[in-house]
């Protein structure tokens, strides 16, 4: 006689969360941005369900000093669109960094999350900071795990 296996699919009432904070300035931007894409949907879980969100708390300091490769910093170009003719702005990556350096770290992990309703959701849950400081003290953030 076979038992069949049973599959977990997690509810979002059970779904316990942790907070985690990580220091930009250790890491590349794509591949912290990658980490923190898995964090966030939760997929090194083991209770990990594809269409509900089971991902952690993400806390991001020192955004300003994310490292990019080669000569990103002068090539890499970040866009946006009013709907408009003429209205696509493009600014260089050194600009961003000086200016809304959140914005690089964020935009990275929002482009390798899926883009649905549920991708909106998890990226509510990504706290990013140019500076060293973050007003998640309360939340107790534990050292941002190794997922890899």
């Amino acid at each position: 006689m076979v038992i069949p296996m049973r599959t977990y699919v997690a509810k979002p009432a059970e779904v316990e969360r942790s907070w985690y904070v990580v220091d930009a300035s250790e890491y590349n931007l794509g591949r912290l941005a990658t980490r923190l894409a898995t964090v966030l949907r939760g997929k090194h879980k083991p209770t990990f369900t594809p269409h509900v969100d089971t991902g952690d708390f993400v806390v991001v300091v020192n955004a300003s000093s994310v490292n990019l490769t080669g000569a990103k910093l002068e090539q890499k170009s970040y866009h946006r669109y009013s709907g408009y003719k003429g209205g696509l702005k493009s600014i260089v990556a050194s600009t961003v960094r000086e200016e809304d350096p959140e914005r690089m770290i964020v935009e990275a992990v929002k482009g390798m999350l899926p883009k649905n309703r549920l991708s909106r959701q998890i990226i509510k849950k990504l706290k990013v900071y140019g500076g060293a400081e973050h007003p998640h003290t309360a939340q107790n953030p534990q050292p941002f795990p190794n997922v890899l």
